[in-house]
């Protein structure tokens, strides 16, 4: 059996890890989210990669979700005590390889991708690994301040800000010009089902949507998404930030129209919130929250064998965008400018991350 499925962060690697315990036959390939790249100290750091291949190849630091396990943060202090900035991103002592082979491997002519197979060919996460595009993309937020209207690179705005200033704008700087990378339409393509993590699904999912293709190569596939949102609150993270951004409120319900019918044929919600419906979709309510690998597999069991039943009646998807969606008061956009970095203005940027057909 193959199964694609969409990654970002925390959440998506423990699903992972899960759905690789309970289908250890299936040749899984995951589609992972690069809009969180940044350069830091000259290296090039993929924090959504590097959480899924750690996580899977058993080096993950269990109780953060992130970084590596034994992990020392002697460079960094090194690093601060010559005031070197920013201090706020902390890469650990191990972590730091990763990040000099990658880099090393990218200024020597090597895509992301092939750089991706390479460090995973270290880790053995029993998974193929591929980032959504091997074209730079990152995503930028737009935020007023203290001095003034100005754009921030995700990063600061998630880990030194917290999200705790209101964001006017996600930017994904570059996703005009990007392609999927070799192998990511194929892999759709050929896949038996698509499964969506319970990932952010504004800058983790709906990232990888906004790469030309990639959402209209789903939308022939049988897809069940988990909701990351139990009982009105992110099960973990600061999603409600990202939702609050495009208008869209903090709800299982609002998530799933904002994927829309045109993308998704099944949905698994918690329990509190049973009563969540589209037309053109179906809604079972479980137990979301991964507490350990017992509970991850347990809820990737869910999510296949619903996508298996779906795709065995030839659920057929529908081309009619989801009604009663949230009208967005912000705007997720994509552009291949870069953003002022004093006005957060921007040019050429256009919607997206909305359902098919709706407009901002």
């Amino acid at each position: 059996m193959r199964i694609v499925s969409l990654a970002g962060g925390i959440g998506g690697a423990r699903f992972l890890r899960g759905l690789r315990t309970t289908a250890p036959d299936s040749e899984i390939t995951v589609i992972g989210n690069t809009g969180d790249d940044i350069s830091l100290f000259g290296l090039r750091v993929c924090p959504d990669l590097d959480t899924v291949m750690y996580t899977l190849g058993g080096g993950i630091n269990e109780e953060q979700g992130w970084g590596r396990r034994q992990e020392s943060h002697v460079v960094k202090e090194e690093l601060a005590a010559y005031g070197v900035e920013p201090q706020w991103f902390g890469l650990g002592d191990r972590d730091f390889a990763t990040h000099i082979v990658r880099t090393q491997m990218l200024d020597a002519g090597y895509p992301l991708s092939a750089v991706t197979e390479a460090l995973c060919a270290r880790w053995r996460p029993g998974v193929r690994l591929i980032p959504m595009s091997d074209d730079r993309t990152e995503t930028h937020v737009v935020i007023s301040d203290e001095r003034g209207r100005r754009a921030v690179h995700f990063q600061e705005w998630w880990v030194r800000l917290r999200a705790s200033v209101p964001a006017e704008q996600i930017i994904l700087v570059g996703a005009d010009q990007a392609v999927p990378a070799p192998g990511v339409l194929e892999a759709v393509a050929e896949a038996d089902v698509v499964l969506l993590p319970p990932s952010n699904p504004v800058v983790s999912i709906g990232t990888i949507l906004q790469i030309k293709g990639i959402r209209e190569a789903l939308e022939g596939k049988t897809v069940v998404g988990v909701s990351p949102i139990v009982g009105g609150a992110p099960v973990r993270g600061m999603a409600d930030a990202c939702l609050a951004a495009i208008g869209v409120p903090t709800t299982a319900q609002a998530v799933l129209e904002l994927y829309g019918a045109s993308l998704v044929n099944g949905w698994l919600v918690a329990e509190e919130d049973a009563g969540v419906a589209l037309d053109g979709v179906e809604v079972e309510a479980l137990p979301l929250i991964m507490h350990d690998l017992d509970s991850a597999a347990a809820l990737a069991r869910a999510t296949l064998d619903l996508a298996l039943r779906l795709a065995s009646t030839d659920a057929p998807a529908t081309d009619t965008p989801a009604t009663g969606s949230p009208a967005p008061s912000g705007t997720v956009t994509t552009t291949d400018a870069t953003t002022d970095a004093t006005t957060g203005a921007t040019t050429g940027a256009t919607p997206l991350g909305l359902p098919s057909g709706e407009e901002a």
